[in-house]
């Protein structure tokens, strides 16, 4: 049967937008479709930008994400959402036009946060690391051999720019606040293992330590200072502070949102501020806020590229009409290329209160991480160990005890629990 409303907006052009529009066509959806995006260029794959990319081996403009939409959707490109009005149901763009739309998919994605001190950060040389044009300047300068790079922030992105920049053969400067790189997601105990990893390929690691501000000549960087007082010369910085969820533009529109997400219910719709789901507006990718059934219902949004894709499929066949069998709870994995250093997950780390070493040696540089809580197992991270990070990954989804019993090959003999170490 064919959906029966009229005309669809999607309000987004990333990976989760793009997988939900086709999701709409694939379910039947033959009417008027727009695809909003605040870039001039269609959708394009954003992993490769801190590897291939700033490596050289892949040109940004060769990043685009392959797709089976046909010539019948509206894109409208370059000038991003500004407003929402429910009532009327219409978004308005930046350029003035306003779309009307009968189901809406909101997947605008986030963006760099920026240096805090505007004039600092807009010095030739600053850099942040986000979007297509972001990679391509990011290797020019790369390429160019700097003296130095200095990378602020050690969480996976400075964790992959800093390990890049060690493959071209470039001094590197990680600064990062917390005690080890990668702490505040996997806690300390595992951010060390990674920190001794990294500073082992020669990234000088500064942790411990924060950025107090940058210090130009002519314009452009030549160093930083510290807060203990020490300085760092570098001509280029690499500013990684994480990410700036895209929902200013919601503000007003009567949806339950804020700088956190943006609130939806089991199945996906976009609850209002009154905590009642809006039947023609659903959510996906990094904005969407949602129940995660497999961890007690707690809400949770995810950067996560199998997440982006995995949501924005069922968010395009919701709002064409598609029931669910059950409330969306997809196991959140992730991967991170740091160097020749493979990092992936499965789980949520947030909550835990314990962590085994159950495969591998972290002195090797290749083991598995299972993280508990309450003694359940809720997540598990694999370092250059992909091979075993499924049979754990079935842990995690089957909500098994912490710590596991049983053996296995290259399992630590009285496997030991440690504190996570959670910041």
């Amino acid at each position: 049967m064919a959906p029966v409303f009229e005309r669809a907006v999607v309000v987004g052009a990333g990976l989760a937008a793009l997988r939900g529009a086709e999701a709409m066509r694939e379910a039947g959806f033959a009417g008027p479709l727009t695809i909003v995006g605040a870039e001039p260029c269609r959708p394009y794959d954003r992993p490769p930008l801190s590897k291939h990319v700033l490596a050289g081996t892949v040109p940004a403009e060769a990043t685009t994400l392959p797709s089976a939409l046909g010539p019948d959707v509206d894109w409208r490109l370059g000038s991003p959402a500004v407003s929402l009005d429910r009532v009327g149901r219409t978004v308005r763009l930046a350029d003035g036009r306003t779309l009307p739309y009968d189901r809406l998919l909101i997947a605008t994605g986030t963006r760099a946060r920026p240096w805090p001190n505007p004039h600092e950060g807009r010095l030739a040389g600053v850099f942040t690391l986000r979007g297509r044009d972001d990679a391509a300047a990011l290797r020019r300068a790369l390429a160019a051999r700097p003296k130095r790079v200095l990378v602020i922030g050690g969480g996976f992105i400075g964790c992959e720019v800093a390990s890049l920049c060690r493959q071209l053969g470039l001094p590197v400067t990680l600064v990062e606040p917390g005690p080890t790189p990668l702490a505040r997601v996997l806690g300390r105990t595992v951010g060390a293992f990674i920190g001794a990893i990294h500073a082992g390929h020669g990234v000088e690691m500064r942790c411990g330590a924060e950025v107090e501000w940058l210090e130009d000549a002519d314009g452009r960087l030549v160093r930083a200072h510290l807060v203990d007082g020490t300085r760092i010369d570098a001509d280029v910085a690499v500013v990684a502070l994480g990410a700036v969820r895209n929902t200013e533009w919601l503000d007003g529109s009567g949806l339950s949102s804020d700088p956190g997400g943006i609130d939806c219910d089991g199945a996906g719709y976009v609850l209002d501020a009154d905590g009642r789901p809006d039947r023609h507006i659903a959510a996906a990718g990094d904005v969407a806020r949602f129940p995660h059934p497999l961890y007690d219902d707690r809400r949770v949004v995810l950067e996560h590229w199998s997440q982006a894709v995995a949501q924005g499929i069922h968010a395009g066949r919701l709002l064409v009409g598609a029931t669910p069998e059950r409330p969306y709870g997809e196991l959140p994995t992730f991967w991170s290329t740091q160097g020749k250093l493979v990092v992936k997950s499965a789980g949520l780390t947030e909550g835990a209160d314990a962590v085994a070493i159950t495969q591998g040696d972290p002195a090797a540089g290749r083991f598995v991480a299972l993280y508990g809580r309450e003694g359940r197992c809720i997540a598990a991270v694999a370092v250059d160990s992909a091979r075993w990070l499924p049979a754990h990954a079935d842990l995690v989804a089957a909500r098994a005890p912490f710590p596991p019993g049983g053996t296995a090959t290259d399992r630590p003999k009285g496997v030991a629990v440690f504190e996570p170490g959670f910041a």
